[in-house]
């Protein structure tokens, strides 16, 4: 809670930066922050509402940036959800970090035996709908690469 006790209910038509004061309903009953406060003390929640639940509206520059950092540090899982094919991977074949989607959109195959085969399920986190994508594009264009539970798994649909 702030010093004076005021509180600062979510306004849904507010778009809020991160010196903007806000009361969100804790375990320990009512707090106040800053909205840039809140990134550092609870960022999964503070997407959550963003992104999720869509009642918290915030400057995309000086909110968002600092938020996906934060996510990042303090919940790795949910950060690999939240990008999907966003996520930044160490490819073969490129000189440096490039987003996962690129891969899995111009070279299927060899994002699969990467992901796949290569062990690195830990470094993309991919929806079921892009798993069956991916896993339909490579049963198409090479079969004999993939594994029979993926070959399964296309067949079940």
């Amino acid at each position: 809670m702030t010093e004076d006790n005021q509180i600062f209910p979510l306004d849904p038509e507010k778009v809020y930066t991160s010196m903007d004061a806000l009361t969100l309903d804790t375990e320990n009953g009512p707090a106040t922050m800053r909205v840039g406060a809140w990134l550092n003390a609870d960022p999964v929640r503070i997407h959550r509402m963003i992104v999720r639940e869509k009642v918290l509206q915030v400057d995309q520059f000086e909110v968002m940036g600092p938020l996906m950092s934060k996510l990042r540090r303090a919940d790795q899982a949910y950060y690999k959800r939240v990008m999907g094919l966003n996520v930044t991977i160490d490819f073969p074949g490129y000189s440096s970090d490039i987003l996962a989607k690129i891969p899995f959109e111009n070279e299927p195959v060899a994002f699969y035996k990467w992901w796949r085969k290569g062990k690195h399920e830990d470094k993309v986190y991919l929806s079921n709908l892009n798993r069956f994508r991916l896993f339909q594009k490579v049963s198409l264009m090479e079969p004999k690469v993939m594994l029979k539970k993926d070959i399964d798994y296309v067949k079940s649909f």
